[in-house]
């Protein structure tokens, strides 16, 4: 101020001149003249305290205040008109550090000050300090009127849902100045995600309840408060119940009839759950009832007595008799008394003692005999075995002697000139020095005229065969490595792809993986922070990996695959049906920051008015089997990936790499279709046989199958005729029939011929097609007229017009369906339509969640992204997911025009400014 008055001083005063200067109503004092204010050279003000934004709460009226140093005078400014100099309350003190002055002031703002601005912008007040050395502003302090409206936009509705199911209890808070705050009460006990991670608000004021439990049952209560007021949503009641299961079934009760019919029974109870809250008891009958059989016992009876023996050694004869008269069966008792029966035949006569020394005798000879015969051959045994002792004692002596100078180093091992330490004596030898030069025995021995002839050489010996031609270099931190395999070992098929990555006394990664290379069905880059995408050329194709999907520092090489059909089970089953090429991606395992996209083209016709797929994705496992990733309209918050669909192609949003397919089946009641390709090839000419062939193949219309047939039909020599045809194929059970008709029967002969049903639906066969092979009645016809039917018995078909010179050379006609061939791998920036600045000016200005819904979620219902929002609320930066998504759905065509559109549909239009100034728009 001093400078202004300075500047407006009257002509003739020169020193302590005091000049009044009017400012609404203000009227300011300087009169320091211009000595004394350069000795004084005061700083500008510097604000200790700047006003805050602030609500009128009711009809009390807020305080602004600010404090600042150096300064002569402090005053406020609201919306661009000085305060009064009496409305505004001073405080002035002295720094005891500094010894500057310290002004404050304070104003106060009614609620009628507020009311009464026009305009579309708020109510702002801001100070102005001075000092000799200038002024200096303070920030803008808003004032707003706080509200909060009494009814809510949407309240929780309650529901009753089985055990273990996902709940989703959905609340809009009532508008309001503040926005509201909103928590979530169970039984009136405020609820903390923190402590109970089953429990999840989302950035919508959603409550999910990520599997129901029977504690769970309660009434939950939204609350929404700010600093006017706090309301309360009506109270919604859930209830999870327990639909009862049967236990296993008792073990069968013994028949109750103990001779005869009867019947016996088991039982079971519905107590596996227990019904509980209202659930569904039990179908079926708690006890199941069988007849039965017992057969009745029979005890047993003897038969008659045998005739007695002859009379023994020991003077008795004897006679037996059996229990089988008849025999006891069925638990019947078995006879009583004894089955033989013996007595003295000599009446006391017979003299035993006598026969009884003379077998004791005969005995005893037979014993020592034996003994002796054992001592003998245990004699035998112990000379054999020292004499073969001896034989092999020399031999190993021998071998031992002719061991050590094999390795002998001066005699067999060549010196290495590039080794500057030589190998001593001592050391142990180095096999790797000449495990590549040595062939065939490493040493000979002069055999001598005494040598045993059995004696092996250890020569031949396979431990000592060379090495085979396997040279491995080691990893180290300045060199890259590399793996050579002997050739009998490489495989064409296979490569194996081994990568180092980092710099010295960095952490490196190396990851390894082996892939199926076929011509034009894979791709690979080496990949880090930045991101890219990888496309395998004319198949619809491609993995788009979003900057910061990659750790920083980490570098991958990436790969992406087509399976070929014969080389792997299809991930269909049953009633299902494969809709697009089985994909892999990978190094599987990796660590992923953000999904990737995998772009998938299918065959499924989506244009129905009622749905009629139900449409699945699956993953290989590591095993083989394939699982269950997502049924499309059945995600829960635990799914890990979010599928796209579009009519041709699909966009699968994931975080872990590996083989993906998708597949599908009818859902009933109307049966779903197919989109085919009819494909006509003939042999290339000119034709020099009476024999003519025309090939009709039926594929998926995908970009990869056609691209297959083209592959395949060149490799045979075949020609395009005509570009493919479509054709619906329902699933109706019926097979495709295909004829050929207006045929010259006088020249030419043919039949009718079918494909059936299962192997078109099934999608597991290779390439299919049908072959009408024609016959010339004499090389002189060379024109072929005639018209190909191909249709579904009771559906859809298609008709090709033929007319052509066998003769007459065909040229190869291009098809419009095969896709432009971009590059296979683009790396960065280039790999993106929208600059990494946009991108980070709308995720700011969106992911913050609007009252009015004027966020990511808009931005998602504009480009159709929203069949399942929660997945996108579960992310750090929702709206990078959505432009995520956006690149790889407009990686052909994507211009910044349908994201500009969209966004100005929402009215963002400070984030249009930034795409028209930086973008391409």
């Amino acid at each position: 101020m001093c400078d202004v008055v300075n500047h407006v001083h009257t002509p003739g005063v020169r020193n302590n001149t005091a000049v009044t200067l009017t400012l609404t109503g203000l009227h300011l004092i300087c009169g320091v003249s211009r000595e004394q204010r350069l000795q004084r050279s005061e700083p500008l003000p510097e604000f200790l305290l700047e006003p805050e934004d602030a609500f009128i709460v009711k009809n009390r009226p807020v305080q602004l205040r600010c404090r600042a140093s150096p300064a002569t005078q402090i005053y406020f400014k609201c919306n661009g008109e000085w305060v009064n100099q009496n409305d505004h309350i001073t405080r002035e003190s002295l720094d005891q550090i500094t010894g500057l002055v310290v002004r404050e002031v304070e104003i106060s703002v009614s609620r009628t000050q507020v009311e009464e601005l026009f305009g579309l912008e708020d109510y702002w007040c801001q100070c102005v300090a001075w000092s000799s050395a200038g002024t200096t502003k303070s920030n803008r302090a808003y004032v707003r009127i706080a509200y909060l409206r009494k009814n809510f936009e949407q309240e929780p509705l309650g529901r009753e849902v089985r055990l273990e199911q996902e709940v989703l209890l959905q609340c809009r808070p009532p508008e309001g100045m503040p926005a509201a705050e909103v928590d979530w009460l169970k039984n009136e006990d405020a609820i903390d995600p923190s402590q109970d991670s089953n429990f999840l608000i989302t950035i919508d004021h959603d409550l999910i309840i990520k599997q129901a439990r029977l504690s769970d049952t309660a009434n939950y209560t939204c609350v929404a408060r700010n600093v006017v007021a706090k309301r309360r949503s009506s109270t919604a009641t859930l209830i999870v119940y327990v639909s009862g299961g049967w236990s296993s079934w008792t073990e069968w009760s013994e028949c109750n009839a103990q001779c005869g019919r009867g019947w016996q029974r088991r039982t079971r109870s519905c107590t596996n759950p227990a019904p509980l809250n209202g659930g569904a008891f039990c179908e079926g009958p708690p006890f199941q009832r069988v007849t039965c059989t017992t057969l009745c016992p029979v005890d047993g009876g003897w038969t008659e007595w045998a005739k007695w023996s002859a009379c023994g050694t020991e003077c008795t004869h004897w006679r037996s008799r059996e229990c089988q008269a008849p025999p006891p069966r069925n638990g019947g008792k078995h006879c009583s008394g004894s089955m033989m029966e013996s007595k003295n035949c000599t009446e006391g006569l017979c003299a035993r003692c006598k026969s009884e020394r003379l077998y004791l005798a005969v005995y005893a000879g037979l014993v020592g005999a034996l003994l002796l015969c054992v001592i003998l051959v245990l004699c035998v045994g112990v000379l054999a075995y020292r004499r073969r002792c001896r034989h092999l004692h020399g031999d190993i002596t021998d071998s031992s002697s002719a061991l050590t100078a094999a390795f002998h180093p001066g005699n067999y091992k060549p010196s290495r000139q590039d080794n500057p330490n030589p190998l001593h004596p001592s050391a142990p030898p180095d096999l790797t020095a000449t495990a590549g030069t040595f062939r065939g025995p490493l040493f000979s021995l002069q055999q001598g005229a005494n040598d045993s002839p059995h004696k092996i050489p250890m020569t031949t010996s396979p431990l000592l065969d060379p090495l085979p031609s396997l040279k491995i270099k080691v990893y180290n931190s300045s060199t890259l490595s590399s793996l050579e395999l002997p050739a009998d070992v490489r495989s064409d098929g296979e490569i194996l792809s081994l990568n180092s990555v980092g710099t010295v006394g960095r952490e490196r990664d190396y990851y390894s993986h082996t892939l199926s290379r076929e011509p034009g069905l894979s791709t690979s880059a080496t990949l880090g922070n930045l991101g890219g995408r990888l496309t395998i050329p004319n198949t619809g194709v491609s993995l788009l990996v979003p900057p910061g999907t990659i750790p920083q520092g980490k570098f991958y090489e990436m790969y992406l695959i087509i399976n070929k059909w014969d080389k792997m089970t299809l991930p269909s089953e049953g009633s299902q049906t494969v809709l697009s090429p089985v994909v892999s991606c990978g190094p599987s395992g990796m660590l992923l920051n953000r999904p990737v996209v995998l772009t998938l083209p299918h065959c499924a016709q989506l244009d129905t008015p009622t749905p009629d797929w139900t449409l699945t994705l699956k993953t290989q496992t590591h095993q083989g089997a394939w699982e269950e990733v997502l049924t499309v309209g059945e995600e829960t918050l635990s799914s890990p990936c979010y599928l796209q669909l579009e009519e041709e192609c699909c966009h699968v949003l994931m975080e872990q790499l590996g083989t993906y397919g998708l597949v599908g089946q009818s859902c009933p009641p109307q049966p779903a279709c197919k989109r085919l390709q009819l494909a006509l090839f003939a042999p290339r000419a000119p034709c020099l046989s009476l024999d003519y062939s025309l090939r009709i193949y039926c594929i998926h219309d995908t970009p990869h199958a056609l691209k297959d047939v083209l592959d395949l039909e060149r490799s045979l020599g075949g020609v395009l005729l005509e570009d493919p045809k479509p054709l619906l194929f329902k699933d109706s059970y019926h097979n495709l029939r295909l004829s050929i008709h207006d045929i010259p029967h006088t020249h030419w002969r043919s039949k009718l011929l079918e494909i059936p049903f299962y192997h078109i639906w099934s999608g597991s066969q290779r390439p299919l097609h049908c072959t009408f092979s024609l016959e010339r009645s004499s090389l002189a016809v060379s024109q072929l007229t005639c018209k190909i039917c191909v249709r579904q018995v009771e559906g859809e078909g298609q008709i090709f017009q033929l007319h052509t010179d066998i003769q007459e050379v065909v040229k190869r006609r291009r098809c419009h369906k095969i896709l432009s061939c971009p590059p296979s791998s683009q790396v960065g920036p280039y790999a993106f339509r929208l600059p990494d600045s946009i991108r980070q000016k709308i995720c700011a200005s969106l992911d913050v969640p609007s009252a009015r819904g004027c966020d990511w979620r808009l931005l998602a219902r504009s480009l159709g992204f929203d069949r399942y929002l929660n997945y996108f609320a579960t992310k750090p930066s929702p709206t990078g997911v959505l432009l995520d998504l956006w690149e790889a759905c407009h990686q052909a065509d994507a211009d910044l025009v349908s994201l500009a559109t969209a966004l100005e549909d929402m009215g963002k239009s400070e984030v249009l400014v930034v795409m028209t100034t930086d973008g391409d728009c």
